[in-house]
């Protein structure tokens, strides 16, 4: 049954996919196809890797209500981006261009969240929770710190900011996009390695360890994964805060199994048919170029908000 669902699920997005390639294709066919494969594999990129790091990090951290993102990694890309502006201004911060951009980018935020992960995992993970805790609170801070750089720079480099951290498929860069496929590729490639010990892991820590697993090591190899697959989707088009716990919420549905054989596909291909879909539907259909993200993160915060109320009634 639950195997039968997967495949109708790749079916719908292999469906929609091409649709949204070849859905009034008109003029140049070679250069509008080209635009809207790359548009289209970027969606697909930042989709799959959202719901796969969200269904790993659940899965390790014990808790379907948590999503990577609130380790504060949304906070510290809109710091980095303000940061830049404040100091080298707007003109200056154009002239790093999209490629040293994205390495930065990329290279900041895993520098700082697995420097965050040394240091509170080192005498172990009993206490995950603590790490989540304190990207909470270190995302508090670092949005306090961009809302004050936010006030001293001036309002045109403001602007320049509020446009760099507002999530967009429309800006994505052909080099930047190769390097976020070949990370997907490779950081899915080592998780579907540890999918039996995963299934072992959403049994639970003390069940986990008692069946012989070194759970601290996969806890660390997994969290590692999250902050990879979650760091190049994030410097590839934006922050998307709620994309992966509303992609991994609905893969659970679609496909009822405990086994990350299917559910790690399901939540990538989710997390994939969720944008491609809702960017079909508001580019071709509606004529909306930048309602998708809002519509994603609106609909993320209810699943969200049902996520915790069904749980305070159990």
């Amino acid at each position: 049954m639950a195997e039968r669902r997967l495949i109708w699920l790749g079916l719908v997005l292999a469906l929609v996919s091409a649709g949204f390639l070849l859905w009034q294709l008109n003029g140049p066919v070679g250069i509008i196809l080209g635009l809207r494969a790359s548009k289209l594999v970027a969606l697909l990129v930042v989709g799959a890797a959202a719901g796969a790091a969200t269904l790993i990090f659940q899965t390790v951290i014990g808790n379907q209500l948590l999503t990577p993102n609130l380790m504060g990694l949304d906070a510290l890309y809109i710091f980095l981006q303000m940061t830049l502006v404040f100091v080298f201004g707007a003109a200056g911060y154009a002239g790093i261009g999209p490629g040293w951009g994205f390495a930065l980018n990329v290279s900041v935020l895993l520098i700082v969240v697995l420097a965050v992960f040394h240091l509170f995992l080192r005498g172990g993970v009993s206490d995950v929770t603590r790490v989540v805790l304190t990207g909470v609170v270190l995302g508090l801070l670092l949005r306090g710190l961009s809302d004050l750089m936010g006030r001293l720079i001036d309002p045109s480099e403001f602007g320049v900011v509020q446009q760099a951290v507002v999530a967009s498929f429309g800006r994505v860069d052909r080099g930047e996009l190769a390097v976020a496929a070949g990370a997907l590729i490779l950081a899915l490639g080592l998780a579907w390695r540890m999918v039996p010990a995963l299934d072992v892991a959403g049994l639970g820590r003390p069940v986990a360890r008692g069946l012989g697993l070194d759970h601290d090591g996969l806890v660390r190899r997994a969290l590692g994964l999250v902050v990879v697959l979650v760091a190049v989707a994030t410097a590839l088009v934006g922050p998307l805060m709620f994309l992966g716990l509303l992609a991994a919420s609905l893969a659970r549905y679609l496909v009822p199994s405990h086994r990350h054989a299917l559910l790690l596909p399901a939540a990538a291909m989710t997390g994939a048919l969720i944008l491609v879909a809702g960017q079909f539907l508001f580019e071709r259909l509606l004529g909306q170029q930048s309602a998708l993200e809002v519509v994603v993160e609106f609909f993320g915060g209810l699943v969200f908000l049902g996520l915790v109320l069904r749980r305070r009634r159990m």
